[in-house]
């Protein structure tokens, strides 16, 4: 049995060269609701060193495959887009990469774990890359704790195994992680296959149309096959029969001309809605009741061909969420505003500065770069080298569009967003339990909570408290027969 130990007193945090951390909860921002700063050195430190951590394979979403198809815009998105791939009846070539977020290359592909659902998009205007989940949110809203979480999802120091009482621990000091753990630990954790499960840009982005008026947007891809999901027994038993069972599945399907395709539909928030909404609109532990912000269909995605080489077309496929197209930009959502930087670093150190020049990765337009050298440069631009110049090299032109942006306001401060009316880390979640879930919904929550926190030896037994009141904050009836279970009825501290 693991043991764990606690010190007698607590250190303070410091980075790597000693110096005392101002927050091991809160990126520096422009105000508590505005964009991050570039001046945090002990946030970019923490995602820099992060995303070194391993070599030569992905940190996270490291077991994936993928397949390549297109998108095709069937609706008029105009109103609220300027983007080129967008126009009605336009057809763009798409990669598509799903993925697992904690275990490694060799890991069963059907273990409990929200699934990366990556596109690329091959425009006309450059490469949209769009990074987004299964899951419509995420566990943590700031990219300071990202590398904390992933590493209590990860492999324990001492044993070299993973720790279910670490993520516990994790999640109930992070109580904003609710709404994403309750999907986690409900079948929707165990997808049947990649082609029977929803996809979402998680995030909030800025559209802005042809006219200048802006948008903030939500991406919702569902899939035309119908969610399916494997039961907790299910999956595990498929671990054994077949570890690859999702790598299989998709690529069988496509090569037998069972294409699956999803349906995009987007919802839209007038800009000037962000402001007052009830909850507050860049939190991606938060959704956007459809009550409120119904969908509008826009397009199709469809998967219909097979990598020709698993290795060059989708293990060194580079998906980065900053590359954006006129007519798309960022929101304040500070998740994202962190992946913007750490994605595209994390190609650099794990394939090479000049990853963009692989053929996956290449847009379909021509580049234009004073970027120079670095390993494996096979697409040498020449003189002049240097901008500005006056030898006839390229020029910026913002001509096309404007980037879609938005006025700030506030201190440099390290702070939460600003809640708004009914922000909270638990309704949302606990309106998922009780009015979405089935009654044998429920019931595979529960089991699939208790299996999952009573792995290998267990919770301690402060954690075990603390998921029980976790789970009793989302739900009371859930969380007093999770808490039962785990804590064999000892009275709630």
């Amino acid at each position: 049995m693991t043991t764990r130990r606690r010190p007698d007193a607590t250190p303070a945090t410091t980075d790597d060269a000693g110096l005392r951390a101002p927050s091991d909860e809160y990126s520096l921002s422009a105000g508590p609701d505005g964009p991050l700063l570039l001046q945090d050195h002990y946030l970019l430190q923490k995602m820099a060193h992060f995303n070194r951590e391993r070599v030569p394979e992905h940190v996270v979403h490291a077991k994936g495959h993928g397949a390549f198809g297109f998108f095709e815009a069937t609706g008029d998105a105009s109103e609220w887009c300027a983007a080129d791939f967008l126009s009605k009846g336009t057809r763009t070539p798409v990669l598509a990469r799903f993925s697992t977020v904690a275990g490694e290359q060799g890991f069963p592909d059907t273990v409990r774990d929200p699934r990366g659902f990556a596109l690329k998009f091959y425009t006309q205007e450059g490469n949209y890359d769009l990074v987004g989940n299964n899951t419509p949110v995420f566990f943590i809203r700031d990219p300071s704790k990202f590398s904390d979480f992933i590493h209590s999802q990860k492999r324990r120091a001492d044993t070299g195994r993973t720790d279910h009482n670490g993520q516990w621990d994790f999640w109930t000091l992070s109580p904003e992680s609710a709404h994403q753990v309750v999907i986690l630990m409900s079948d929707r954790g165990t997808p049947r296959t990649l082609r029977h499960m929803h996809g979402f840009g998680s995030h909030t982005f800025l559209w802005m149309n042809a006219g200048g008026e802006r948008f903030w947007v939500k991406y919702h891809f569902t899939t035309e096959q119908g969610v399916e999901n494997f039961t907790q027994d299910e999956a595990k038993a498929m671990t054994a029969e077949d570890p690859d069972f999702h790598r299989a599945d998709l690529w069988e399907a496509i090569a037998r001309g069972d294409v699956p395709e999803w349906r995009l539909g987007m919802q839209v928030m007038p800009f000037e809605d962000a402001a007052d909404y009830r909850v507050n609109p860049f939190d991606v532990t938060k959704v956007w009741p459809h009550g409120d912000y119904p969908l509008h269909t826009v397009g199709r995605l469809v998967l219909d061909r097979n990598p020709d080489n698993y290795f060059a077309q989708v293990e060194q496929a580079a998906f980065e969420p900053s590359n954006f197209v006129p007519g798309i930009g960022p929101s304040p959502d500070k998740m994202l505003q962190g992946r913007l930087f750490s994605y595209p670093d994390t190609h650099r150190y794990r394939i090479g500065p000049n990853y963009l020049q692989l053929p996956v990765n290449r847009p379909v337009v021509p580049v234009h770069s004073y970027n120079q050298d670095g390993p494996m440069e096979f697409d040498a631009g020449t003189d002049p080298v240097y901008a500005p110049n006056s030898y006839g090299g390229p020029r910026a032109d913002p001509r096309p569009h404007a980037e879609p942006g938005y006025g700030l306001t506030g201190e440099i401060v390290r702070a939460a967003f600003r809640p708004h009316r009914e922000d909270d880390d638990f309704t949302q979640a606990g309106n998922l339990v009780r009015t979405v879930m089935s009654d044998s919904d429920r019931d595979h929550l529960v089991d699939n909570v208790v299996t999952h926190a009573s792995n290998g030896p267990g919770l301690d037994a402060d954690v075990a408290d603390r998921v029980g009141a976790y789970w009793r904050n989302v739900d009371p009836s859930v969380g007093a027969t999770i808490a039962k279970a785990l804590t064999g009825g000892r009275p709630a501290p």
